[in-house]
C-alpha cells in the first residue's frame, strides 16, 4: 500500500482538468499539464484529487505513489512556484545577469554565458548567489544541475558552485 498515494492532492485556488490521462492545472502562476499512466485512476472529489491503483498489479502499486507525486508537483508550481538557490565560493569566482542571461566567471580564461530556458527566471541578488526559479520543478532542477556542472565544488577548497545547503566533503592536503 502506497502511503503517499493515499494522500489527496489539496487544490487551492487551483482549476484541474481531466482529459484522459492528461491532468491539466491553471493557477496563478500559469499552465501545466502532466501525462499519466494507464495503471492509475484519478478522480476529483471535496477534499483534492484522489488517486486509485487500477488494477492490483505489482507495477500500479508502484505507480500510485509517483504519479501522486508528479500531480502534486504540478499543482504545487502552478500555485506557489519552485525555487533552488546556488552559491558561489572561490577567489574572483561570481555571477551576474546581462539581459536575460547569466555570465559566469568560474576561473576559466574566458566567462561563460548560461541562456535560461522558457519559463524559468535567474536572478543574482549577490554577485556570489545564483537563484532559479519557475514553475516546472524538473526544469527549475536540471537548469541548477546544469550551472552547477560549469564548476562542480572540488573537496581540497571547496571552490566551485554549490546547492545552498550541500554539504562538501573535505579532504586533507599533502602533508610534508
Amino acid at each position: 500500500m502506497s502511503r503517499m498515494g493515499k494522500l489527496p492532492v489539496g487544490l487551492s485556488g487551483v482549476t484541474i482538468t481531466i482529459n484522459g490521462n492528461t491532468v491539466t492545472a491553471k493557477g496563478a502562476k500559469g499552465e501545466l499539464s502532466v501525462d499519466l499512466l494507464d495503471d492509475v485512476n484519478i478522480e476529483q472529489t471535496d477534499e483534492g484529487l484522489v488517486m486509485t491503483p487500477a488494477n492490483d498489479t505489482k507495477q500500479a502499486r508502484a505507480n500510485w505513489g509517483t504519479t501522486r507525486a508528479l500531480v502534486n508537483n504540478v499543482v504545487h508550481g502552478v500555485s506557489k512556484g519552485f525555487e533552488k538557490k546556488l552559491q558561489i565560493t572561490g577567489v574572483g569566482y561570481r555571477a551576474a545577469m546581462q539581459g536575460n542571461d547569466l555570465k559566469l566567471s568560474l576561473g576559466f580564461s574566458h566567462e561563460v554565458i548560461y541562456k535560461a530556458p522558457d519559463g524559468i527566471s535567474l536572478a543574482t541578488p549577490t554577485p556570489t548567489e545564483i537563484i532559479v526559479s519557475g514553475i516546472d520543478k524538473c526544469a527549475v532542477g536540471q537548469v541548477a544541475a546544469d550551472i552547477r556542472d560549469y564548476r562542480p565544488p572540488e573537496p581540497y577548497k571547496g571552490k566551485g558552485v554549490r546547492y545552498e545547503n550541500e554539504h562538501i566533503f573535505r579532504k586533507e592536503g599533502k602533508k610534508k
